[in-house]
Formats: C-alpha cells, structure tokens, sequence
C-alpha cells in the first residue's frame, strides 16, 4: 500500500508499556475466539477476528508490557496501524455523512502481552478484538508476525484488512446491527447463534473491502497485489481452514467466522462495490446457501 505523507489517528491509546491484567484460559479469551457475545456483566458486545487463531491448540502465554522498549520494527508497526485506522476514520466519515449521519470514530488500543478492556481480560492469544463497551479496536502488533510467519499472510494490505475488519464491527455498533444480532442469538439455540454470527464476520469483511475501495478512490492507496493479499489473509482465518489445520476435520454447525470462501467472497465484493447499503444488508437476506 502507499501510505508515504499520510496522516496517522490520534486515536490511538498505546498501552505497550503498561502491564495489563493476565488472564488464563477463559473470560474474554474465550469470547473472543467464540465470536459476538452479550457480556452479561456489563452489556457489551465483543468481537474477534478469527474463530480461533490460537485456540484450538495453544495456551495463553501472559507477558506484560511494563518496561518494554518499543525497537524501530514495533514503532514501523504502530506507524502503519495508525496511518490505516486514519484512513478508516476518513472513509467512513464520508459515507457516514452521505447518509445524513454521523460517524464517531473508535479508539485503538495497542498493547502488549495482556490488557483490560471495557468487556474483559485479554492477552495477545485473543487476536484482535472489538469491544463495544469502549468502543474500541484491540490489538497486540505482533499479531502481524504471526499473520505472516504462522498463517502465511503476508503483505501490506493483509495487516490493514485485519484492523479494517475490526473497525467494521464498529461500523456495525454504530448502525445497531451488533447490538440487535446479539440479542438475536440470546433467542436461538447455539447453532443458529452461529449462523448469525457468520453474517456479522462476513459483513465486517465487506465493510473492509468498502474501506479499500473508498480509500484507494480518495487517496490511490492500492497497489498491484494488494487484494490479493488481502484475499489470502481471509482464505487463511476461514472456519474450514482452521478446523481442517488444527483437527484434520471441519465441524460445519460450529463455524462462527464463514468459510475461507466466504470470507475472501465477501471482502472482494465490498473492494469491487463499495456499497456500504444494499449490498452490505443483503448478508443477512440471503439463505445460507448463497453467503
């Protein structure tokens, strides 16, 4: 991506050299691999990324960030992840206001290791997170190594799908789609809840592509390959991809995230279409078989 005299957010909370609280196995740990959930204790919804980058086979490795010195990579990192989140912010600001709207912008907090959140305890394992409770995008930077040593993700682009995916989730709290697809699956038996909550991954995968399109439109971001990397990135974080990784056999009334082809269907088609109405509110018209 060319990103060279672009603005960065100042919307970002850098929590890397704080200590966080450490958390085992469970609490927002498991929520955030689960998918979209009603936080009982505080009535917040969070999201994660994935439907289990690190939960099918490893434990939570708590490190805290007290004392830690950024090098010049991590501070290339923070850079590029407030550089998008800016790019985030003035997209869907316009689209926002195009629609007789208006868009408050999230806030991301960069940490490392362990931190607290307004819907919980996570550490690094989680992988990025949204938590409505604070309205913000959670994220340990060295998730990137490990979209690309881990998962073979590499690129640009595929990092900025991961923080435009998040921040779609927040698109969602703002349009009360989070909040009513939630209350939703309170209803419904947990395979349904699953179903509903593939079309909530699969729209915030849309809305990153609307990103794209509308940030390569107003600023000639994307370069040759970027999509595709992006393509991959989803391919890799598909519910077959990483049941089939992990257990050698997919589970299809668990998937919580979409398929590997749905996931890069969906962010392709929101990159062509840049339709953040009709096309992005048909997720949830269509019969599953056509997602």
């Amino acid at each position: 991506m060319k990103l060279t005299g672009r603005r960065t957010s100042s919307n970002v909370d850098d929590r890397r050299g704080v200590s966080g609280k450490a958390v085992g196995g469970g609490s927002l740990l498991v929520a955030a691999i689960v998918g979209v959930f009603t936080y009982l204790q505080t009535g917040s919804v969070v999201s994660g990324l994935s439907a289990g980058w690190n939960s099918y086979s490893s434990q939570p490795k708590v490190e805290t960030g007290s004392g830690y010195t950024p090098t010049k990579e991590d501070e290339e990192k923070y850079q590029f992840a407030a550089q998008i989140l800016a790019g985030t912010e003035d997209v869907w600001t316009e689209i926002f206001k195009n629609s007789g709207m208006t868009y408050k912008a999230p806030k991301m907090v960069v940490f490392r290791g362990s931190v607290s959140s307004a819907c919980g305890n996570a550490t690094s394992e989680s992988g990025p997170f949204y938590c409505s409770g604070d309205q913000a995008v959670y994220i340990d930077l060295d998730f990137f190594d490990q979209l690309e040593t881990n998962y073979g993700a590499k690129g640009d682009f595929a990092k900025a799908y991961v923080i435009a995916h998040e921040v779609g989730h927040h698109v969602q709290y703002l349009l009360g789609t989070l909040q009513q697809v939630s209350q939703q699956q309170s209803r419904v038996s947990q395979v349904e809840s699953n179903k509903l909550n593939v079309r909530l991954e699969l729209q915030a995968d849309f809305f990153a592509g609307v990103w794209a399109h509308h940030d390569n439109a107003k600023y000639n971001s994307m370069e040759a390959g970027d999509i595709e990397e992006g393509l991959n990135a989803a391919s890799k974080i598909g519910d077959d991809y990483l049941q089939q990784q992990a257990y050698g056999r997919t589970q299809p009334e668990t998937f919580n995230h979409g398929t590997s082809a749905q996931r890069s269907r969906w962010l392709k088609k929101g990159f062509e279409t840049g339709d953040p109405g009709k096309t992005a509110k048909s997720i949830f018209e269509l019969p599953d078989a056509q997602l």
